[in-house]
């Protein structure tokens, strides 16, 4: 197993921020084929965080990011904070940033994105909306705001209002600006130099401590999307 680095960007008794790698899973998938993931560096750090929340193979993980997603990762350290923390979650209370970058110049600064979500009819891995969509289709509302144009690409700035699987990157893809180098949604497509996963990024959020304070936590843009931008703006 490879030495997990991951940086704290908050921390109390309750409550664990960190900022999580792109390229690492959060918890192993069914199959077990996960060597490395955050709870394994949880339950390595913290093991008193072991029997905290509804699933052993996943402690104190009250929400998630994809694996290969970068940014702010809240994990509770006690089942007091989990409950707190995951009701926040259930009435949208929880305020969070995403950054992406997109194929294609968005002509509309800002918008929302209003599209039940569910299982995609053509692809097992993805989520869709509308006629490509089967099974349970659930609510599902992304805000995104254009931060700076490129030739070619727009920066976003991301707030969804619901949590699902893939929203971010199912809902850009249903409005035909699809993440930059995103497996799923964007195959065959060109990936910016010095990007090996999608651009997105959780870059802040915010929500209430267990002791009743707001807290709001940011994630700096990791090195790999700062070089995208970079060579972006060159252009």
């Amino acid at each position: 197993m490879v030495k997990i680095k991951i940086d704290i960007l908050y921390e109390d008794d309750s409550v664990l921020v960190i900022n999580k790698p792109a390229g690492l899973a959060v918890h192993d998938d069914a199959n077990g084929n996960q060597k490395n993931t955050v709870v394994n560096w949880i339950l390595k750090k913290y093991p008193k965080v072991k029997k905290v929340g509804e699933d052993e193979s996943r402690p104190g993980i009250v929400h998630r990011l994809d694996k290969d997603t970068s940014g702010v990762l809240i994990i509770a350290k006690t089942q007091q904070a989990y409950e707190l923390i995951k009701q926040q979650f259930q009435n949208h209370q929880v305020k969070k940033v995403y950054l992406a970058i997109v194929y294609g110049d968005i002509k509309k600064d800002v918008g929302i994105i209003d599209r039940p979500i569910g299982r995609s009819k053509n692809d097992f891995h993805a989520k869709a909306t509308g006629s490509v969509a089967r099974g349970d289709l659930k609510q599902a509302v992304t805000y995104y705001k254009v931060i700076e144009h490129f030739p070619g690409y727009t920066l976003l700035e991301i707030r969804p209002k619901t949590g699902r699987t893939h929203q971010i990157r199912a809902h850009l893809k249903s409005i035909s600006y699809p993440i930059v180098c995103d497996s799923v949604y964007a195959k065959g497509r060109v990936c910016l130099d010095k990007l090996k996963r999608q651009a997105l990024h959780a870059y802040s959020t915010e929500f209430i401590l267990p002791n009743g304070k707001d807290i709001k936590v940011e994630a700096s843009i990791p090195s790999d999307l700062s070089a995208a931008l970079a060579n972006l703006r060159r252009l």
